[in-house]
C-alpha cells in the first residue's frame, strides 16, 4: 500500500508541476514520518524516499540513531531553544524558526559544530492563535537580522494557510507574499 501511495503521489506532483510550468525534479518530496515506526521509514527508503520530516526533537533524534541509511531530515515542528543543541548538525533544514532569540541558538550551536544551519521562517499568515509563526509584518525585519549571523542561512518561508472548505478562498492569503529581494552582508534572499 504505501508504495501505491508514494507513486500516487508523485503522479500528483508531476502534474502540478506541468500546470505551474515547472520542473517536477526542482519538488522535493518530504515524507512525515511522524509517529512511524524506523521499519516503515526503512520501507518508505527502499521505495525512493531520501528526506523524512519529524515534528518532536526527542523522535527526530531515536529515529537519526536507529536509520542507518543515509536521508536528509528535516524538523518541521515548533523547536524551543533547549532542544537546539539535539539536532544542530543532523538535519537538512529546521522548517519553524519564528523568532531571534531561536536563531541565535541555532547560530550558537551551529559555530560549536562549524555548520551552517538551513532555516525556514515560520509564518502565520491567517494569524491563527491555534498555530505558530510570526506575522506578515515580521517578516522582513527578523530575516534582515538572521542575515547577520555567519551560521544560520534562511532558505525560505514555512507557511500553513488556514484551512478552508472553498479552495478558492485560500488564495487571498497566497496574494499576501510580494516578493522582496533582501540583500544583507553579501547574502540574497528572494521572498
Amino acid at each position: 500500500m504505501m508504495k501505491e501511495n508514494l507513486e500516487q503521489i508523485k503522479e500528483r506532483i508531476a502534474l502540478a508541476a506541468k500546470r505551474a510550468g515547472r520542473n517536477p525534479e526542482e519538488i522535493q518530496l518530504i515524507a512525515v514520518s511522524k509517529t512511524y515506526p524506523a521499519s516503515d521509514i526503512e520501507k518508505a527508503i527502499s521505495y525512493g524516499c531520501t528526506d523524512f520530516g519529524e515534528n518532536k526533537v526527542q523522535e527526530l533524534v531515536g529515529k537519526i540513531e536507529a536509520i542507518e541509511t543515509p536521508v536528509n531530515w528535516h524538523l518541521i515542528g515548533h523547536l524551543q531553544t533547549n532542544k537546539v543543541k539535539y539536532i544542530v548538525g543532523k538535519t537538512k533544514l529546521i522548517h519553524s524558526v519564528d523568532s531571534l532569540k531561536l536563531a541565535k541558538e541555532i547560530e550558537k550551536q551551529s559555530a560549536k559544530h562549524n555548520v551552517v544551519t538551513k532555516i525556514l521562517i515560520e509564518v502565520n499568515v491567517g494569524e491563527e492563535d491555534s498555530k505558530d509563526g510570526i506575522l506578515l509584518n515580521e517578516v522582513i525585519p527578523l530575516v534582515k537580522e538572521i542575515s547577520a549571523l555567519l551560521h544560520v542561512k534562511v532558505e525560505g518561508l514555512m507557511t500553513v494557510a488556514p484551512f478552508v472548505e472553498d479552495a478558492e478562498k485560500i488564495e487571498p492569503y497566497l496574494g499576501n507574499f510580494m516578493i522582496y529581494q533582501l540583500t544583507y552582508k553579501s547574502k540574497s534572499l528572494i521572498i
